[in-house]
């Protein structure tokens, strides 16, 4: 339970400061406490697409990973992103990714805020 509740905290701050930095991810909303709430469920979301979509994605396209020597790990993450924006709007979340250029730049940012975090943050249960 408290390694669902790290990756869950990691994620919710990796989609905070990819927000920041990427004019183009945006999060609506009215007060600090919507957009909070709104950000954390953002990103139980994107944990559900990550953990169930992701790995069979990556199993299809195991021979583009080989071809580029793993950076279609890029493109994964970006469509995971993608799905994660469509999903939230069809959910009535107010997170929005425009652009594939922004999903591949967010799920850049995005990676390498959730490797430091789960570096710094205890994940044994």
């Amino acid at each position: 339970m408290k390694n669902f509740l790290v990756k869950t905290v990691a994620n919710a701050a990796a989609l905070a400061v990819a927000i920041w930095l990427v004019q183009n991810i945006t999060l609506a909303g009215g007060s600090t406490g919507t957009k909070v709430l709104t950000l954390v469920l953002v990103a139980l979301l994107f944990g559900v697409i990550n953990s169930i979509v992701k790995p069979a994605v990556k199993l299809l396209t195991l021979p583009l990973f080989v071809l580029t020597l793993g950076l279609f790990t890029l493109v994964v993450n970006a469509l995971m992103l993608m799905l994660t924006s469509w999903l939230a709007d069809k959910l009535s979340l107010s997170f929005h990714v425009e652009g594939f250029w922004t999903a591949v730049l967010g799920g850049l940012i995005i990676s390498v805020v959730s490797w430091a975090l789960s570096i710094m943050l205890p994940d044994h249960d």
